[in-house]
């Protein structure tokens, strides 16, 4: 959680932004704002969504930045771009409090594309604003379970083995109605910049 907190600090005071300015951008309240900032308070999925797309990132490049020096390194310490391994218990993983919705990134910072691997447990239903999608293209790839993926107005049932590749910004959700765990990958790349 501390981690995050100085992530979303740094962000805004990167920006010279007030937290009344990172409020009115991200539709997250102050209060909400300053408990995360202090550690008070662990964000949810929705919530990092929200002040990710205010920032401009995407959600993993927030986990990735709020990782801290080991991720800007690399796997094995690597900088120089040259391929390694990284152990399935090194990849850093998040977990949202609310939903328990767990988010692994499988890419590490300098690779060109941001690819993690979701577990949405039973009755979880996380939604995300259109900002959070603007400047990336994504793909999402259910691996095991039943997705029910919400894209703006259009609802679409993806099962194991099923893709989705995303179109322009829309309000999203991610859907588990099943009463069993559901695991989809999401592949970013990002588009115009900002």
């Amino acid at each position: 959680m501390g981690r995050i907190a100085a992530r979303v600090r740094t962000e805004r005071e990167r920006r010279r932004w007030t937290l009344a300015r990172l409020a009115d951008a991200s539709g997250v309240s102050q209060a909400m704002i300053s408990r995360i900032e202090r550690g008070e308070s662990s964000p949810t999925a929705v919530v990092l969504g929200k002040l990710s797309a205010a920032f401009q990132l995407s959600v993993a490049s927030l986990l990735a930045l709020a990782e801290g020096a080991q991720e800007e390194e690399g796997p094995q310490g690597r900088t120089d771009g040259v391929a390694g391994v990284r152990r399935r218990d090194d990849a850093p993983e998040w977990r949202d409090p609310g939903t328990g919705y767990r988010r692994r990134q499988i890419t590490g910072p300098h690779f060109p594309a941001e690819i993690a691997e979701i577990r949405l447990p039973a009755g979880a239903r996380v939604p995300y604003p259109a900002a959070a999608f603007a400047f990336v293209r994504q793909v999402v790839w259910v691996l095991d379970g039943r997705l029910t993926f919400h894209d703006g107005e259009t609802v679409h049932e993806l099962d194991a083995g099923d893709t989705i590749e995303l179109g322009e910004p829309a309000e999203r959700v991610f859907v588990n109605a099943t009463d069993a765990e559901c695991r989809y990958a999401v592949v970013l790349t990002r588009g115009a910049q900002p």
